[in-house]
């Protein structure tokens, strides 16, 4: 019977992230639901996104966070529209989470959705939020050996984005066993070298969403 109860639950957050696909899709607006563990620099990430992308995209962003409204402060900084969303606890943002803050937005005003994970690399890979692509950054101060450790979600995600490559040099990070190990796990994976603190790879970065845009 528990088993039961749930797959009905899952059922219906499945149910409910194509609704909100079907929305976005309306909108003619890309979704990307962005993961990492805590750390990893996604929120520095995204606020360089913002400035690379300001006026020619137009963004909103949706915060998921166990506690605290303070990458939601940081990212309304940037002038964008911004909503926070506290799981109290909760290990992952649902699919139910995404349609409430869908509806905070003015859809017909946007080109992009970009939804910050809560920061783990086990509970979010799973999870359908009704997001055209999944996108987990890893940093380099996490150490090469994530793939092995989190395979699920290097087999979900649509792109990886190492970030920090700036620290390469005081790091014994091997790149060429991170790149082994996912493509072991997924060959079409796409990866990403990025740093927001020099810029290191942040112009590619952009054009590859501006590329998925479909206005």
């Amino acid at each position: 019977m528990e088993i039961k109860v749930i797959k009905n639950i899952m059922q219906k957050y499945q149910d409910l992230a194509q609704v909100n696909r079907s929305l976005l899709d309306s909108y003619n607006i890309f979704s990307i639901n962005i993961m990492s563990s805590p750390g990893a620099g996604k929120t520095t990430l995204l606020e360089e996104t913002i400035s690379l992308l300001s006026g020619d995209v137009k963004i909103a962003v949706i915060e998921g966070d166990l506690m605290t409204s303070r990458d939601a402060e940081r990212i309304g900084k940037k002038g964008v529209p911004v909503v926070q969303i506290n799981t109290q606890g909760g290990c992952h943002l649902d699919s139910s989470m995404i349609d409430s803050a869908l509806k905070q937005f003015n859809l017909a005003d946007l080109d992009i959705v970009i939804i910050e994970n809560v920061g783990n690399l086990i509970c979010p890979s799973t999870y359908d939020l009704g997001e055209h692509e999944k996108i987990v950054v890893i940093s380099v101060p996490e150490g090469d050996d994530k793939p092995g450790k989190y395979p699920v979600m290097f087999q979900e995600a649509d792109l990886c984005i190492l970030n920090k490559v700036d620290l390469l040099p005081y790091s014994n990070f091997n790149v060429d066993n991170f790149l082994q190990d996912v493509k072991k796990l997924n060959p079409d994976l796409e990866i990403i070298k990025t740093s927001a603190v020099t810029g290191e790879g942040m112009d590619y970065w952009g054009q590859w969403l501006k590329n998925k845009i479909k206005k």
